[in-house]
């Protein structure tokens, strides 16, 4: 079994990776730029590690997002919006 290690000492270098992970997990980067984020994801556990965190989060998020709102929601939220709609009439 290959074992992950971290061979970059530069934080700089871990945060600059990071920055694009959302955009690696979505298909936005050019595959110049994925190469790049594969080959440090494959040395860097932590990096490694943030990168799951941040796929289980966006799956997590894009599930809640094509479940309905529960009535009771639909009605506090829509409420709310018509009090905030009074308020800016009045004002």
């Amino acid at each position: 079994m290959n074992e992950r290690r971290h061979e970059h000492v530069d934080p700089q270098e871990c945060a600059d990776y990071l920055e694009q992970i959302v955009y690696f997990i979505d298909n936005e980067l050019a595959e110049a730029d994925c190469a790049a984020v594969r080959v440090h994801l494959d040395t860097c556990n932590p990096c490694l590690e943030k990168y799951d965190l941040q796929r289980t989060v966006k799956s997590v998020v894009a599930r809640s997002c094509a479940e309905p709102a529960p009535a009771e929601l639909r009605e506090r939220v829509m409420l709310r919006i018509r009090e905030v709609q009074v308020r800016i009439v009045e004002g």
